[in-house]
């Protein structure tokens, strides 16, 4: 969904981690001008493989030479190596930024179990890299948006908790950075990003193979790629400083996602068991959060939980008990049509399936 007004006009607009799915779905859209023409837009990460890659997707090849050559991003799009974990590293792109998306993050559940403290190094300290710098640098940086997730709702695994964590550091720096606008978005699985369930399932599905589910009970939340790109938009548009902003979106059992991507085909189901620190049903406000929790337009805001730094306006609670995955799940004609519009290779695979 574009939302086409001009916030990002002139801007200079970096992407921490802006080689992994959110990010780059992000910068297209940033590329497309959806906000407005940046100034400038410049993908930060530590994976210089994904941004070769990355950057041969806004370049052509000579027929004749075979040289690289640019397409108009050439001064548009930038890439620099670097970690977030660095705190001088970071600083140096930081100084030339008037809008941060961060992005990077340590996100696949088990690498985090296994390597918890490397996941505190990326989704901790990297945060806490961003406000410092911001902070000791008095760097004047407009807008910082943190990248969330459900799992830091009531959290009870490592990425999850360090997630969690990472929202406080971003919240709580408004307070230390009062010229710097810093929120958050948090949402559920991205269908089509790397290492969530849809690719899986259609990779054993082309194959004839059993698909593996951990348990009936198991649901989760939904949305593509754009309606993720959509949360953060909307929270550059419509954020006030300390807000969370939270997509309203469809939530699936995982079993019926499986069914509804074999179509016509019927493989068996295999229940693998729960793994270590996965929940059976996400949430993404929690109880505690509801009465701080209102309603714009197509997303729920989590005020922020420090009072100092709410409007101090009365506002009606949106929600009266937490928003989980257990609850209204859709069918499975309805989830066709949602898998569809994940758009990509997956819009493919049901359209042939």
């Amino acid at each position: 969904m574009a939302i086409n007004n001009k916030q990002l006009e002139g801007k200079r607009v970096l992407v921490t981690g802006g080689t992994g799915s959110l990010g780059q779905t992000l910068v297209k859209r940033l590329l497309a001008g959806e906000m407005g023409r940046p100034a400038r837009i410049t993908v930060y990460s530590r994976d210089e493989a994904k941004q070769h890659y990355m950057r041969l997707d806004y370049m052509h090849r000579d027929a004749a030479t075979d040289d690289v050559i640019y397409q108009n991003s050439q001064d548009l799009l930038n890439f620099r190596i670097g970690d977030v974990r660095d705190y001088s590293a970071l600083t140096a792109a930081l100084r030339d930024a008037d809008v941060v998306f961060h992005a990077a993050a340590l996100k696949l559940m088990p690498s985090c179990e296994y390597f918890p403290f490397e996941a505190v190094l990326t989704n901790i300290v990297g945060a806490e890299n961003v406000v410092r710098s911001i902070r000791e640098n008095r760097l004047p940086i407009e807008t910082v948006v943190g990248i969330s997730t459900d799992k830091a709702c009531k959290p009870i695994n490592v990425m999850g908790m360090t997630k969690a964590l990472q929202e406080r550091v971003l919240i709580e720096a408004n307070r230390d950075c009062p010229e710097t606008r810093i929120m958050c978005v948090r949402y559920g699985n991205v269908i089509a990003s790397r290492g969530s369930i849809v690719p899986l399932f259609v990779e054993q599905i082309r194959n004839g193979q059993t698909l593996t589910v951990t348990l009936p009970e198991m649901t989760r939340f939904l949305l593509s790629l754009d309606r993720a790109v959509d949360t953060v938009f909307a929270a550059i548009t419509d954020g006030r400083r300390g807000e969370t902003f939270v997509p309203k979106v469809k939530a699936a059992n995982i079993t019926d996602v499986a069914k509804a991507l074999m179509g016509d085909k019927d493989l068996p189901i295999k229940y693998t068991g729960i793994r270590p620190g996965e929940k059976i049903h996400e949430i993404m406000v929690s109880e505690e959060e509801c009465f701080r929790t209102v309603e714009r337009g197509d997303y729920y805001v989590i005020l922020p939980v420090l009072p100092e730094l709410r409007d101090g306006e009365d506002q009606e609670p949106a929600l009266t008990s937490e928003y989980s995955s257990k609850d209204d799940n859709v069918g499975i004609s309805e989830l066709q049509e949602l898998l569809s519009s994940a758009g990509g290779e997956i819009e493919r695979f049901i359209a042939g399936n």
